[in-house]
């Protein structure tokens, strides 16, 4: 059987975030802005990150990936009585991987639906 350290996970979760934002910034930047009331020829300047978009996304997708074979296709062998045990604390978990990956994918879609918007 398969015995795993007593971390969290969370890192790849927050990672994967944090990703995600990365390759959304340079579409829903703007509009956050211009929803704001923010303006100007400046905000045409949050496009260069444009370029990186693959690799936000594929970072992005590489966490996320990661954190579902965690939670769901290689669960953490634990020790009867130890905090990872407990299936309330993998329920915890996995809701709040949905409750990242969902607004993640969205800000992910976002170029495809941003022309609704503008």
């Amino acid at each position: 059987m398969r015995t795993r350290s007593n971390g969290s996970g969370s890192a790849s979760l927050v990672a994967s975030l944090v990703a995600g934002i990365g390759a959304s910034v340079c579409c829903v930047g703007p509009l956050v802005l211009l929803t704001a009331g923010v303006g100007g020829a400046w905000i045409a300047n949050l496009t260069a990150l444009e370029p990186f978009r693959p690799l936000f996304v594929g970072a992005a997708l590489v966490f996320l990936g990661l954190s579902f074979r965690r939670l769901y296709l290689f669960p953490p062998a634990c020790e009867p009585g130890t905090p990872c045990a407990d299936p309330k604390r993998l329920r915890r978990q996995r809701a709040v991987f949905w409750i990242v990956t969902l607004p993640l994918l969205a800000l992910l879609a976002f170029p495809w639906y941003a022309p609704l918007f503008y």
